[in-house]
């Protein structure tokens, strides 16, 4: 049977341009590597367990190719054929879909997948991306900040809205819903979005800033265009979407409906550490940003480096690169650092992302000593101390919010 497998292995075979190409980390069990990774291509292509009585020539030609082994690194080229146009759900089936289960297998991680411009054409990407939010929010030469009220759920309507005052009137740009916050019974989403958008109009008027909700629509994917709609009647600018937990082709969908409601769209990544955080086996979060930006994210988390989630500075830059370089016809996307962050922090978060992220804090900001207005304001005045290359304790000597947000902090990065 071994044969069968090998069949699909060619080593030193070049891929073609409009081939798609994926990298994956490989652990054999009692088997060869070959063996191993002729069965990955295998079973992601065309094959099954055993030999055929009758293999069409035009079938073969629909062979995934192993064209490169080096350790237990193994790169695979797959006709593009095989792949319909514009279905992501379709091509994790095909390429991350048996393969986890096969028992000749100890350990299996797609590590990368290399999309040529044949399938890349076949969506639309982000809508607004880095320029078109920028320009929405008139904020053309510092990092975006945003917030997440804390305690992250629990709150009613009112206090959730106060909260939403204090940080805007502080200066944050941009109140996010917590991921697990959808339209509990103390918290229904419509009066929600009613009272929040008020309060929004009125820190607008008051401050002369532009300011936007990311308002998490995730749900059934019915009721998550009718959030949609709910949330563009309201003239806000945003959704946000749990895109692991809602799944792919609901997020194609919404993608669809935000176009017609010009809504963008806040990608969290909730749940990912489920399958990305294990370096031997699941599926890396290059592949996710990745997808998320096919499919048309115009915000995408991906960690921080310095603060509380797992994910080191030289991950967090390569997944920033990620969102942010050029892509043939896509926008980039806005890089969002968030997970355990206060003022203290943000010049290494600048430091590593440019000006070009999201800064979200939550308890960086609501536990600031003197509460949520000047929490923000600290935010903001670390920001402006760290872009005119001030220190932070420098700057602290004139503002208050700052000095006492680094007495209670530092540059302390929690775990």
């Amino acid at each position: 049977m071994s044969e069968w497998y090998l069949d699909f292995v060619q080593i030193g075979y070049e891929p073609k341009e409009n081939e798609m190409i994926c990298i994956f980390r490989v652990e054999p069990d009692g088997i060869s590597m070959e063996e191993a990774a002729g069965r990955v291509a295998s079973e992601s292509s065309v094959g099954t367990w055993t030999t055929l009585a009758k293999l069409p020539d035009r079938i073969k030609n629909l062979m995934a190719k192993v064209f490169e082994i080096d350790g237990d690194v193994v790169k695979i080229a797959y006709p593009l054929d095989l792949f319909e146009e514009g279905n992501i759900p379709q091509l994790l089936s095909s390429i991350a879909g048996n393969i986890f289960g096969m028992r000749a297998l100890k350990n299996l991680r797609l590590e990368d997948v290399i999309f040529p411009e044949e399938y890349v054409r076949n969506f639309k990407g982000p809508q607004f991306g880095i320029e078109g939010i920028r320009k929405r929010l008139k904020i053309r030469d510092r990092p975006l900040t945003a917030t997440v009220p804390k305690p992250k759920v629990g709150f009613d309507v009112d206090e959730y809205a106060e909260v939403a005052k204090e940080a805007w009137m502080g200066g944050i740009d941009l109140l996010k819903d917590d991921e697990n916050l959808t339209s509990q019974n103390f918290i229904r989403f419509e009066k929600r979005i009613e009272k929040v958008m008020k309060v929004r109009d009125k820190v607008e008027a008051e401050t002369g800033e532009r300011k936007s909700y990311l308002v998490n629509i995730t749900s059934e994917c019915n009721e998550m265009l009718k959030r949609a709609k709910l949330v563009a009647d309201y003239g806000n600018e945003y959704v946000m979407v749990d895109i692991i937990t809602a799944g792919w082709s609901a997020l194609q969908t919404v993608r669809e409906e935000c176009e017609d409601l010009k809504l963008a769209i806040h990608a969290h990544r909730a749940m990912h550490a489920a399958f990305t955080r294990n370096p031997k086996h699941g599926i890396s979060l290059d592949v996710i940003v990745k997808l998320a930006r096919l499919v048309g994210v115009d915000n995408m988390h991906v960690g921080t480096g310095v603060g509380k989630m797992v994910g080191k500075a030289d991950e967090v830059r390569r997944l920033t690169d990620l969102c942010r370089n050029d892509w043939f016809h896509l926008k980039p996307v806005f890089p969002v650092s968030s997970g355990g962050l206060h003022p203290g922090l943000v010049p290494d978060i600048i430091n590593l992302f440019g000006v070009d992220v999201i800064i979200q804090a939550g308890g960086g900001v609501h536990g600031h000593p003197k509460g949520t207005y000047a929490g923000a304001k600290a935010l903001r005045q670390a920001i402006d101390a760290t872009l005119q290359g001030i220190s932070l304790e420098d700057y602290a000597e004139s503002h208050k919010e700052l000095k006492e947000a680094l007495e209670k902090w530092g540059h302390l990065k929690p775990k």
